[in-house]
């Protein structure tokens, strides 16, 4: 088993609505799909040093 870190995450309704219906649309849990998109923003994150 991997080591996992719990998280309480705060997000706005309706970004929150963007991400279950994303995660259903690509058949994952909520959890799944903020892990997924997190690792892609990660790996192809530029380097820079202007905030998001």
């Amino acid at each position: 088993m991997i080591d996992e870190k719990r998280i309480s995450l705060r997000l706005p309704t309706d970004l929150h609505a963007r991400l279950v219906e994303q995660a259903r649309s690509d058949r994952r849990s909520l959890n799944s799909e903020i892990v997924h998109l997190l690792e892609v923003a990660l790996t192809h994150a530029g380097g820079d040093d202007e905030s998001p």
